[in-house]
């Protein structure tokens, strides 16, 4: 899985025209107070106290010494699927481009394009053969156990045919996948060994601001050190399910994929798997896998070879401070079940559509994400308790959670019908009308520019399904909703909306 925007650091990366700015904007305001007022304005400002620092140590020179032979280079033989060719007499002749006139290589085709069986490359007697492409790559690796299991990504080991671990030493042994997680991106190696060198993670989280070694084959160069420090933790990258990553400032380039990051006691404490750069090299940003997922994912991959998740069955969103506000939640957190699977575990259990799961098992939800790990790191047919805001309170719901299994959604073909006529105007500036054979509810027809509901994203041809967790099916119903939430002091409506089969809740402000 590969994002424009973070690349995975196996192979050369692109040079994706990108930007990250930050900008700070505010007026500061200078004054002086003297005598007492400046006496009491000081007694009453909190002191911030920072903890004595040690003394910095002088490098990493040891610790770089001591963990070095555990930390691997993986070379990898590998082929994916290429373009086709045309087999003809024994010789592979590939597709030739459709070339417009005037191209440079047009007459070039034109002229010897029946050695190639024509200017498309296709000949009498012509068959397509599906020609695979032959790569070799490299990564980082890590030793684990004194037997031989080897953490990397799962990036770096995909398609594999063949895979080389590379000692610092130049010793080389072929490994056996043992398994992998693309959710993750991490993989499992085994190579042969009883009495190899291996390093342990951390036992206790590091905290932003702590420290990080970086080891690994960066360009193929093999075994370079590079540090930093952390710079965030829980990041978001996108292109992941999971989410959850260190962010961290030591280098780390094309070939580092898969190594390890260690603290200042020798301690892995993630695996490098992603950097954010505008050209394909370092910018300081890169993004490690915390040691604490490796080490769950890791176990699994180990003992079954694979990795089993807990299921849901909800589709969900994060709770913006629009919908909170709809709802009469006092905090944006939580995530919001947009819809429940009839045959998932949630539906049954009376899960419903609307409901903002606010807990799991006592522990506090952040968002979407935050649910979806939470429920993800949970085991299959256990029984998780949600904590659910419904109709203004709180409610407990056993779940007996199933396996999450890898599948896609098949995508809603179903045509858009035409409008009925005579549309309304409702009082929140969009122009409805019955969308009587589509999903139900009321289409948009149009949408007032200078409305909060323009403001909030409604745009012609989505379909309001619910109002207030109410089915609304025409105007009327619409305005009786929207009059029951001003009634109840709210100033904010929860409308589910659908756009291209999707559906989505919007908090919509109602004004004064």
């Amino acid at each position: 899985m590969r994002s424009t925007i973070l690349s995975r650091t196996r192979r050369w990366l692109g040079a994706s025209a990108l930007a990250l700015m930050v900008g700070i904007g505010g007026v500061s305001t200078a004054f002086v107070m003297t005598g007492q007022a400046a006496n009491a304005q000081v007694q009453n400002t909190a002191q911030i106290t920072v903890p004595p620092v040690a003394q910095p140590q002088q490098g990493f020179a040891d610790l770089v010494e001591a963990v070095k032979p555990a930390v691997v280079s993986i070379l990898v033989e590998a082929e994916e699927a290429g373009q086709n060719v045309q087999r003809r007499g024994g010789q592979f002749n590939f597709n030739m481009p459709d070339l417009p006139e005037g191209h440079p290589f047009r007459d070039f085709f034109d002229q010897f394009g029946d050695r190639f069986g024509g200017p498309d490359g296709r000949g009498q007697g012509s068959e397509d053969v599906p020609e695979p492409r032959h790569y070799m790559a490299a990564g980082s690796g890590f030793v684990i156990s004194a037997d031989g299991y080897v953490v990397t990504n799962n990036h770096v080991v995909e398609d594999a045919t063949k895979v080389t671990v590379v000692f610092d030493d130049g010793t080389e042994q072929i490994a056996e996948i043992v398994g992998t997680d693309e959710r993750t991106d991490l993989a499992v190696l085994k190579i042969e060994g009883q009495d190899l060198p291996f390093v342990n993670f951390e036992a206790e989280p590091s905290r932003v601001g702590d420290w990080v070694v970086a080891v690994g084959n960066p360009f193929g160069l093999g075994g370079t050190v590079t540090v930093g420090v952390i710079s965030g933790s829980g990041r978001n990258i996108g292109g992941s399910g999971y989410g959850d990553f260190l962010q961290i400032d030591a280098a780390v380039n094309t070939g580092n994929s898969g190594g390890p990051a260690f603290n200042a006691n020798g301690e892995v404490v993630g695996v490098n798997t992603a950097i954010y750069s505008p050209n394909g090299g370092n910018v300081g940003i890169a993004f490690a896998i915390p040691a604490a997922t490796v080490k769950t994912i890791v176990g699994q991959l180990i003992e079954d070879g694979s990795v089993t998740r807990g299921y849901l069955g909800v589709s969900i969103q994060d709770v913006t401070k629009d919908i909170a506000d709809s709802v009469g939640l006092p905090n944006a957190r939580g995530a919001i079940v947009r819809d429940a699977a009839p045959d998932g575990p949630a539906g049954p259990a009376g899960v419903r559509s609307g409901d903002i799961i606010t807990q799991v098992d006592g522990e506090q939800i952040d968002d979407a994400l935050d649910l979806s790990r939470t429920i993800a790191g949970k085991a299959p047919d256990s029984t998780v308790e949600l904590t659910i805001w419904r109709d203004g309170a709180e409610t407990k719901l056993p779940v007996k959670l199933q396996t999450l299994t890898e599948q896609t959604a098949p995508a809603d073909t179903q045509e858009q019908p035409a409008a009925p006529e005579q549309p309304a105007q409702s009082s929140v500036g969009l122009t409805l009308v019955p969308n009587a054979g589509g999903p139900g509810g009321l289409l948009i027809q149009g949408v007032d520019p200078e409305s909060p509901a323009a403001e909030r994203g409604f745009a012609v041809g989505d379909a309001i399904l619910e109002v207030d967790n109410k089915p609304v099916a025409s105007v009327q119903e619409f305005e009786a909703a929207i009059a029951a939430v001003k009634q109840r002091g709210l100033n904010t409506a929860l409308v589910k909306a659908s756009r291209d089969g999707e559906a989505r809740f919007v908090g919509l402000p109602l004004g004064e």
